[in-house]
């Protein structure tokens, strides 16, 4: 039996799709449901579904930020999303997430019986892909590339996120938490993708900024630290000489 998570904020959608659909007819069973998306979160870490079929609009949720999280995190997991959201460009990249069908509120039964079958098939599919011991890193089966798609959107907003608040005391928890990912999901998509840890992107960011600032004579290089999020001025010094070569001050007589 395929289990099956529902994530939608609306009860009465909710109660329709697990009452309507005939799940056993697919060898399905609904296992959970959720409210929102990060209860949603919650339950797919518990129960590890083979189906889901979720809303994207729902409040305190970013639709694609959560496709992309359960894409990377359970790759085995097929995906579809029941919306009243109705944005082609959505659409799209939810699709190049992995996303096997995309249906709009109202759906007809006759459309999410065939979406049921249709990731059913898919499951299929992944099941019956035999288990590669050494594969080539360039070479990705059709069922791979939306996970990897899904990680690279993932690493994209946590840099962005990285980069928007580089100032605050950030740990790999709070990006992690906007991310809709566990922290260690994150750790090994950071290396897989940018072959840094989340330290080394963090300093690099703090760093970069750091050196404009340097720019400005007007600002102590204590000040210069503080202001891009480093809370000890020695910490701030051995990542700069490590990472530029020179010493912050050294860096500022060049300038």
């Amino acid at each position: 039996m395929y289990k099956v998570v529902i994530i939608d904020d609306e009860p009465v959608i909710v109660k329709g799709i697990t009452k309507v659909v005939p799940w056993a007819k697919f060898d399905c069973e609904v296992v959970a449901t959720a409210e929102d998306g990060l209860d949603g979160l919650r339950v797919m870490a518990q129960y590890r579904p083979d189906i889901v079929i979720t809303d994207i609009a729902m409040p305190g949720m970013d639709g694609l930020k959560m496709i992309a999280a359960i894409r990377s995190e359970y790759p085995d997991t097929v995906v579809s999303i029941l919306t009243g959201y109705r944005d082609f460009d959505f659409a799209q990249q939810a699709i190049r997430l992995g996303v096997t069908r995309f249906l709009l509120k109202p759906s007809n039964m006759d459309e999410l019986e065939e979406a049921v079958s249709a990731m059913c098939q898919r499951l299929g599919r992944i099941k019956s892909i035999p288990v590669v011991e050494a594969p080539e890193p360039e070479a990705k089966t059709p069922e791979e590339e939306p996970a990897h798609e899904a990680g690279s959107f993932i690493v994209k907003n946590a840099v962005d996120f990285m980069e928007k608040n580089y100032v605050c005391k950030l740990t790999l928890a709070d990006v992690a938490d906007k991310c809709y990912v566990s922290q260690w999901h994150l750790s090994k998509l950071l290396n897989k993708h940018l072959n840094q840890n989340f330290s080394e992107i963090l300093n690099g960011i703090r760093i970069k900024e750091a050196k404009k600032l340097l720019a400005d004579p007007s600002l102590r290089i204590g000040e210069v630290a503080e202001m891009v999020g480093f809370i000890d001025m020695a910490h701030f010094s051995r990542v700069f000489k490590k990472l530029e070569g020179v010493s912050a001050n050294e860096y500022r007589n060049k300038l």
